[in-house]
């Protein structure tokens, strides 16, 4: 009886190999018959992927390019500003070098004038 026992578990054995041998060639001849579509997926996902890698490094080039036009806007602003605090700076300066210019050309006709009204005086002193 051993023996019967040992046959029937070699048999299952054996069937349970021939079935998973049966069910790895039938896998096989079906990815044989879908290789042709699978490598045609395949290569249109590759497709993709490259054309969704060229989208975002566009996407990239017109992000930077944005920033650098944004930094270069910044820096006229920038510029113009300071051109502008310096032209107000000079106006400033230019406006009390003219005060101060007026005051001593008014001092010096000031003193004028008094010297003249003293240079009559005397000569009519001296008459």
């Amino acid at each position: 009886m051993k023996n019967a026992r040992d046959n029937d578990l070699l048999d299952r054995r054996k069937a349970a190999a021939n079935a998973k041998a049966a069910l790895l060639e039938a896998h096989r001849a079906a990815n044989e018959a879908a290789e042709p579509t699978r490598k045609a997926r395949q290569e249109e996902r590759m497709a993709l992927a490259a054309a969704r890698e060229e989208r975002r490094a566009e996407r990239e080039r017109l992000k930077l390019e944005e920033q650098e036009r944004i930094r270069a806007e910044a820096a006229e602003r920038q510029a113009a500003a300071e051109a502008a605090v310096r032209a107000e700076v000079e106006a400033r300066e230019q406006a009390a070098k003219d005060r101060i210019a007026r005051v001593v050309d008014d001092e010096a006709a000031r003193k004028a004038a008094r010297d003249r009204r003293y240079a009559n005086r005397k000569a009519r002193q001296q008459r």
